[in-house]
């Protein structure tokens, strides 16, 4: 019989591992397609041929999760046994899971993950198990309202993600380019605004440019208070960093921890542990199998 499948439908890829008992067995990474319930049955058959797996887990993104529901309810048909079959479970719980699973926070009860990519994820375990919500939407920090002024994108995306998602942190440095500020991301792209990607901004605040600093110092403070916000809310053992504040941990690391330090009570402070998350693009997809196969026990 095959082991346990997970499944992260994020945009137009779908990200399937397999996972037994001691963590992940294969994985794969398939287009979605027009046909997103097809896709994810030949992404299960990439990851553990044409057995019926035991069961089957899927976590998409909070703002992907309605996109999501007619794929899951199709595989849901498709596929016997336990599956989540009321929807999809938001990829920062099922990180989260994941991370306390075989990850940076490999056997502690008590987590908080927190990740800004191109969306701003978390998840919260407590006593071990997963803080879903009354309709899965626990630690939707994306929507964490961390400015006063109102605009129209806080509104459609929230106001954290708005500012540190990717599309976030480039808007920044354009409005600063724009302003007049020399920056030398413009030359990268030739002067074309529209180009500038966050590999941009970080190469470029790797390389000492000045406004792309001073745009990831912005970027870690609003990260620092929206982390220290979680933690006063779940008083975890261990914070777990993921996206950026992993791949980019050399210019995040230390300023996220300084904000930390600036807006927890010292007492939580010194007792946190803070660490990179490990499971990179694979964690949101084997936290949903690890989800699926505790149903099955």
């Amino acid at each position: 019989m095959m082991a346990t499948v997970g499944l992260e439908l994020r945009g137009p890829d779908i990200v399937a591992v397999s996972v037994d008992d001691a963590g992940v067995t294969a994985s794969a990474v398939v287009p979605g397609g027009s046909d997103l319930a097809a896709a994810a049955r030949h992404a299960i058959e990439r990851v553990g041929g044409t057995s019926a797996p035991t069961a089957v887990g899927v976590a998409a993104p909070s703002s992907e999760v309605a996109a999501s529901a007619a794929a899951v309810s199709a595989l849901a048909k498709a596929f016997p046994g336990p599956f989540l079959a009321d929807g999809a479970l938001p990829s920062g719980t099922a990180a989260a899971i994941a991370e306390a699973w075989i990850g940076a926070a490999k056997g502690v009860r008590d987590v908080v993950y927190f990740a800004a990519a191109e969306h701003v994820e978390g998840g919260i375990i407590q006593g071990g198990v997963p803080l879903l919500g009354a309709r899965r939407h626990a630690a939707s920090v994306a929507w964490l309202a961390l400015n006063p002024v109102e605009r129209e994108d806080y509104r459609r995306v929230g106001c954290l993600e708005a500012e540190v998602g990717a599309a976030g942190i480039v808007r920044r440095l354009v409005w600063r380019i724009k302003a007049g500020d020399p920056s030398r991301v413009s030359d990268a792209v030739n002067g074309d605004l529209n180009a500038i990607a966050l590999e941009h901004v970080l190469a470029a605040a790797r390389s000492g440019d000045g406004v792309s600093i001073s745009v990831m110092r912005d970027t870690a403070k609003y990260l620092g208070m929206a982390a220290a916000n979680l933690v006063s809310i779940a008083d975890p053992e261990m914070l777990v960093l993921g996206g950026m504040m992993a791949t980019a941990a050399d210019l995040m690391l230390e300023p996220l921890r300084t904000e930390l330090g600036r807006r927890l009570a010292r007492t939580m402070m010194d007792a946190l542990t803070t660490a990179p998350a490990t499971l990179g693009a694979e964690a949101a997809a084997i936290g949903a199998a690890r989800f699926a196969s505790a149903a099955m026990q």
